[in-house]
């Protein structure tokens, strides 16, 4: 009795997260904003920039871009693997992987995208070379390659489990 009750609440306690997830989309609106402004900058700038400023410009829009995608990925693959299912038979229109993606998948997806959006950062300081110190190069270089090589170790960890399981 007293254990069924614990799990009951447990179980519901799942829906703690959802705010969370209510959460991620102000954040994406905050994101949107950045957006918004970091454009009007970059349209309005445009004329007097060089290449180079043309470049970081256009790699601040991708960065903004990828967080949100980020978030996108975490909001709907949080919420159907931990808090609820979506019912996609009234949404033909939504992208392949919603509803299919499991934790592994959500976990690759993730530092794959923070792995591109590190990039993005590291790219932009090798662009304005003159504005960044050789020691936060060092920095940026080292976090990119912890991020590219804990991707791989967890890619081929989820590749030996499952190669476990299928025996």
């Amino acid at each position: 009795m007293i254990e069924r009750v614990f799990e009951r609440a447990l179980f519901a306690s799942r829906w703690l997260l959802a705010p969370f997830y209510g959460a991620l989309a102000i954040g994406i609106m905050v994101l949107l904003y950045k957006l918004i402004q970091e454009l009007v900058h970059f349209v309005l700038h445009a004329p007097e920039a060089n290449e180079a400023q043309i470049i970081l410009g256009v790699l601040t829009l991708v960065d903004l871009s990828f967080t949100a995608s980020l978030l996108i990925i975490v909001m709907f693959s949080g919420y159907e693997n931990f808090v609820s299912k979506i019912d996609h038979s009234d949404h033909r229109d939504w992208p392949e992987w919603m509803g299919t993606i499991d934790f592994t998948g959500l976990k690759l997806k993730l530092l794959s995208s923070i792995v591109a959006i590190s990039a993005i950062q590291l790219l932009k300081s090798f662009m304005d070379l003159k504005n960044t110190s050789d020691r936060e190069l060092a920095w940026l270089v080292g976090i990119h390659m912890v991020f590219v090589v804990s991707g791989i170790l967890m890619a081929l960890t989820d590749r030996i489990a499952a190669g476990h399981h299928d025996k």
